[in-house]
């Protein structure tokens, strides 16, 4: 597995790194033997950067990822994230209690997070979206103090505007930003990348396969569990599904002559971008791992993007991303 840098910050990670939330979060049960075993293969196939967060579960996601990589401390890089209200201690935090970036409630989930994860440090602390009660200022200087104290090494924002992202990296220097971002939403384009590049972070794309939609494994006649996010999303109705099948016609056509599928085209194409950009596709088969991985080897020329962006420029995606 080739590696990459996020930005200028030395934090150095396999290119394509693993989204870890639906293996114990979301739409179908997972068994968790089966889920540390295949963390275990990630490993071995050369993924060294991986993506979890307090709220997955809530909880088990962090300790399933903490057992599962307890074995390779020192050889993995862990992100995790903190942001968000704490309900009655069964509950435990949970979007629909709200934001909280409080200082002292960023404190307090770094230690929980440590424990969970079985680490004396935490690699990538993110803040997982900007809290409006809270300056930016305050959240840095909260992640600069645990970074002086050795409970975190890195400091990391998702979603966060370019705006945020200036003010928190005067406090505190961020390595990385955490985004939806594939050839389907690129929002972050105009403003945010520049600013990225400028100040040095790196970018990690989250559903960079437009939650499984640009696999081409999903038509008009898929049906979503009632947990999974897809059942209410605009963008998967079976309308969207059938007026947005151009973008995977697309990536059909290019792959063919890349011999590569849908999937691949779409992970190189975000590769291909900025060399401090490291998706983290979710997966939970060994088949699509290696898929997703296998993107990591196919060049995309200056030509190919420009087929790709131009083709897309003609496309009229339908339906928002929430």
């Amino acid at each position: 597995m080739k590696t990459r840098k996020l930005g200028n910050s030395g934090l150095e990670v396999s290119a394509m790194g693993l989204g870890c939330m639906r293996m114990s979060f979301g739409d179908r049960p997972t068994d968790r033997q089966e889920m540390i075993d295949f963390l275990h293969k990630a490993v071995e196939r050369g993924v060294t950067f991986f993506d979890t967060a307090e709220v997955y579960g809530p909880f088990t996601n962090e300790e399933l990822v903490g057992e599962a990589l307890e074995p390779f401390k020192g050889q993995v890089v862990i992100a995790t994230k903190f942001g968000w209200k704490h309900g009655p201690e069964k509950e435990g935090p949970h979007p629909r209690f709200g934001m909280d970036s409080r200082p002292e409630q960023i404190k307090r989930v770094a230690d929980a997070s440590l424990k969970r994860l079985r680490v004396e440090c935490i690699d990538l602390f993110y803040q997982h979206r900007p809290d409006p009660n809270v300056p930016m200022e305050d959240v840095a200087g909260a992640v600069k103090d645990l970074i002086q104290a050795g409970k975190v090494r890195h400091f990391g924002l998702s979603e966060a505007n370019a705006e945020q992202i200036r003010r928190a990296h005067a406090v505190q220097p961020v390595t990385a930003l955490q985004s939806e971002y594939s050839i389907w939403w690129r929002a972050v384009e105009p403003e945010i990348l520049p600013t990225l590049e400028e100040l040095g972070i790196g970018l990690v794309p989250y559903s960079p396969l437009g939650r499984g939609y640009l696999t081409g494994k999903i038509d008009e006649s898929t049906t979503f569990a009632e947990n999974d996010i897809r059942s209410r999303n605009p963008r998967f109705t079976p309308e969207a599904i059938k007026a947005n099948r151009v973008v995977v016609k697309l990536l059909e056509r290019i792959g063919a002559e890349k011999s590569a599928t849908p999937a691949q085209i779409a992970l190189a194409w975000l590769l291909a971008k900025k060399p401090w950009i490291v998706p983290i596709p979710g997966s939970r088969r060994l088949e699509r791992l290696d898929e997703n991985n296998g993107a990591v080897n196919i060049e995309l020329t200056s030509s190919d993007i420009s087929e790709i962006e131009n083709a897309m420029s003609q496309i009229n995606v339908v339906g928002d991303r929430y």
